[in-house]
């Protein structure tokens, strides 16, 4: 069992939490995030914090309490504060912009890639920077990794899209005799 999910996990004084029907709810001032709790992990919410624990003694609830109480603290983190991820655009004629809900990218096909952004996310454009915030850490990593993978970064010249701290391997390329 992880060690970080034995001790009971602190709510924030703006927040609240309860467990319901095998659904965690989580209220806080901006946003309200639900998540269902599988059946081998017990969440309970007391005085002293959340506590998560196995509900027997198999392989999967003693694994599934660490992540639970991960999925746990990133609720309550992001009802407060937004997630948020920076992806920056590198390339000769690579643009981005937004239109509606939709994100245009124009990243060397023949064609423009578009997009839908998720609800609960909210998406900004300063010049080829592109930043995706939202109160659910899933919801903002995954549409984060879906932009990336239109057009990742390339080893030989870095261009593609990349995020705003990956450091970039670059390779050698042809050495002229």
């Amino acid at each position: 069992m992880s060690r970080l999910a034995k001790k009971p996990i602190q709510v924030p004084a703006k927040v609240s939490i309860e467990n319901a029907g095998g659904v965690l709810t989580v209220k806080g001032p901006k946003e309200t995030l639900t998540r269902p709790v599988h059946s081998a992990v017990n969440v309970e919410v007391t005085s002293e914090g959340v506590v998560v624990t196995p509900s027997n003694n198999t392989r999967l609830a003693r694994a599934l309490v660490g992540t639970y109480a991960a999925h746990v603290r990133a609720m309550l983190s992001g009802v407060e504060t937004p997630w948020k991820k920076v992806l920056v655009l590198n390339g000769v004629g690579y643009r981005v912009e937004l239109r509606g809900d939709e994100l245009v990218l124009t990243v060397g096909f023949s064609h423009p890639v578009t997009l839908k952004v998720p609800a609960g996310l909210s998406v900004t454009i300063a010049k080829n920077v592109i930043t995706i915030e939202g109160a659910d850490k899933q919801k903002v990593g995954q549409f984060a990794a879906e932009v990336r993978d239109v057009k990742r970064p390339e080893p030989y010249l870095g261009k593609g899209i990349k995020y705003e701290d990956e450091v970039i391997r670059r390779k050698q390329g042809k050495k002229a005799v």
